[in-house]
């Protein structure tokens, strides 16, 4: 199957995409850039805008129009575009990280609307697992917004949850972990419980990194280093594995009219990019199969 290329964006680090059914558009970051992107299929344009903090992970905010939560450097914001290129951000919940140099990661709703974020330390080749994973439940009066729900992880990534929510996924990037675990989740408290390895990535091409599945309950994840995007049964068999033309895939999201297209960014490291001059854009491929709409923020 062909990758075709949406857009050469060269972000530095392309996340987080959300495909906006309402506008046709795909949205998505560039973390070190501090940058949300927007991308209009009917019209192929391309805006930007940026930040004060870097800007890891996004969903949007129900009834809230125009308005996206936001995993950043030091918490969670309710972002907002301007005029003038830059984006408008109020806080919504402090994070109290585990150590200095830390930013929220990857991070996303379940079905009813509760946002998971994950952060990470930035020297990742440091292998500190000093990475927690929260739970936002509440609003800016709440006394605990941010809810602790997993540590001792290096690079928490993979976010997703279950066409019912009844099954939760979280991986660890960090190539002394590489591994994908499952969880039953209780969509009435928000709670996870069961865990178990759903899938170890060690013997296979590529780390685990960013996540979505689809109208199948299948789960899909980019083999980051390997450009890969690999689907999974939800038995954790690998079911498919396929080819984008750069090294370092790094979150997949359905979209498109049908929710037919997986579109896929990536990230664009420094050094001779000669083998991969596309590196940092974002690809679409078809593979035959529907996703399902991304839940937004409720609470």
């Amino acid at each position: 199957m062909q990758a075709e290329l949406v857009l050469d964006a060269q972000c530095a680090t392309g996340e987080s995409p959300v495909w906006r059914a309402d506008e046709q558009a795909l949205y998505w970051v560039d973390i070190p850039a501090r940058q949300l992107h927007r991308w209009s299929v009917a019209t192929s344009k391309h805006e930007s805008w940026t930040g004060d903090e870097m800007l890891a992970c996004i969903a949007a905010r129900a009834g809230h129009p125009g308005e996206w939560i936001a995993g950043m450097e030091s918490g969670l914001f309710a972002i907002a575009t301007r005029a003038d290129g830059t984006l408008a951000a109020s806080p919504i919940a402090g994070a109290v990280h585990a150590e200095r140099g830390m930013r929220f990661n990857d991070g996303r709703c379940d079905r009813q609307g509760r946002f998971w974020a994950g952060t990470m330390l930035m020297d990742m080749a440091a292998g500190r697992d000093v990475g927690r994973v929260y739970r936002y439940q509440g609003d800016v009066n709440a006394e605990v917004a941010l809810r602790l729900q997993f540590d001792h992880l290096i690079v928490p990534n993979g976010l997703a949850f279950s066409p019912d929510g009844k099954t939760m996924y979280l991986s660890d990037s960090h190539p002394d972990v590489q591994a994908i675990w499952a969880f039953d989740y209780d969509i009435a408290t928000g709670t996870p419980h069961g865990r178990r390895l759903f899938v170890d990535m060690k013997p296979l091409p590529g780390r685990p990194d960013g996540a979505a599945v689809d109208a199948d309950g299948c789960y899909w994840i980019c083999g980051n280093d390997a450009g890969l995007v690999h689907r999974f049964t939800p038995e954790g068999r690998l079911d498919r594995s396929l080819a984008v033309p750069v090294k370092k895939p790094a979150m997949c999201a359905f979209g498109g009219a049908q929710l037919d297209t997986l579109y896929v960014t990536s990230i664009r490291p420094g050094g001779d990019l000669s083998d991969q001059p596309l590196a940092g854009g974002v690809f679409a491929l078809r593979p035959g199969i529907q996703g399902l709409p991304e839940p937004e923020c409720r609470f």
